[in-house]
């Protein structure tokens, strides 16, 4: 099998001359120069993240992140890009467990609400309040008048908290059914990953078209102008990385974002504001 000799590795000064020695040995890096260009361009994305929460904590704002989708959509992959450089001081991540008897008497926001970023912080939610909008219907964990409930006071609830200044941005992960059960194979054929899958995991394929009804009730119910649903198509795991954080920094007119040495702006291709007639993969 062709390879580069010592000789080739001290000569090269750009990458075009890699691409070019390359091709005159048909050696194939193609999948290495993609993985490249991926880690540069994360690189520099999370560089602008950390200059986006000085910027937050300097003027005091707070930031909620909600990351939704089905299961492995990719959004604790995400979330670990996403936090990987930011000061652990003034950002953290949420990914509740199932409520204790006593959380269970109680109003259902309110252990949600204790977790609400503070003045200065970004808060990143590994699923949310919409627990109840999507997963527990299906899975039977809630009945039908607690479903009712949430679904008229979740556009009340988010409003108040609009109103009060703190910033919500919330994020539907789509993936395709083929891609989803790829993905659960691959975690259970991964002993380093096999912690991921759950029962709740195992009925996400049975349950396809039950999700789908309440994924759509869900937008038709909760999306607001102040509090709208983001679409970000996930069958990519690193373009979809990459999309939902030039989402998020688009969002805000940050100190030094002028000088950012890469596109900010997300491609309309992969992240889109939900409409009732867009054209969605995970149907």
């Amino acid at each position: 099998m062709a390879k580069f000799t010592k000789e080739d590795l001290e000569s090269f000064v750009t990458r075009k001359d890699v691409i070019k020695c390359a091709k005159e040995k048909d050696i194939k890096i193609g999948s290495h120069l993609r993985n490249r260009e991926y880690e540069i361009e994360l690189a520099k994305l999370q560089a602008q993240l950390v200059s986006l929460q000085h910027w937050i904590y300097r003027k005091k704002l707070r930031v909620a992140i909600l990351l939704e989708g089905r299961d492995a959509a990719g959004k604790g992959g995400t979330i670990k890009r996403f936090t990987e450089h930011l000061n652990p001081r003034t950002s953290r991540v949420v990914a509740l467990n199932k409520p204790t008897d006593v959380e269970r008497g109680q109003w259902f926001f309110r252990r949600y609400i204790s977790q609400l970023p503070e003045p200065g912080e970004i808060v990143f939610f590994d699923r949310s309040w919409y627990n109840r909008a999507v997963v527990e219907p299906v899975m039977g964990f809630c009945n039908r008048q607690q479903y009712d409930q949430f679904m008229v006071q979740v556009p009340e609830f988010e409003h108040m908290l609009y109103e009060d200044g703190v910033i919500i941005i919330k994020f539907w992960f789509s993936i395709t059914k083929d891609e989803q059960k790829k993905r659960f194979d691959s975690r259970m054929n991964n002993p380093l990953k096999q912690w991921k899958f759950s029962p709740v995991d195992m009925k996400g394929q049975e349950y396809w078209d039950e999700y789908t009804y309440y994924k759509e009730q869900m937008f038709a119910k909760s999306h607001t102008a102040f509090s709208p649903w983001i679409i970000v198509k996930t069958n990519s795991k690193r373009t979809a990385r990459l999309e939902s954080m030039r989402y998020i920094l688009s969002h805000f007119d940050y100190d030094g974002k002028e000088n950012a040495d890469t596109l900010l702006l997300p491609d309309p291709n992969v992240i889109v504001r939900y409409y009732r007639h867009i054209q969605q993969i995970d149907v």
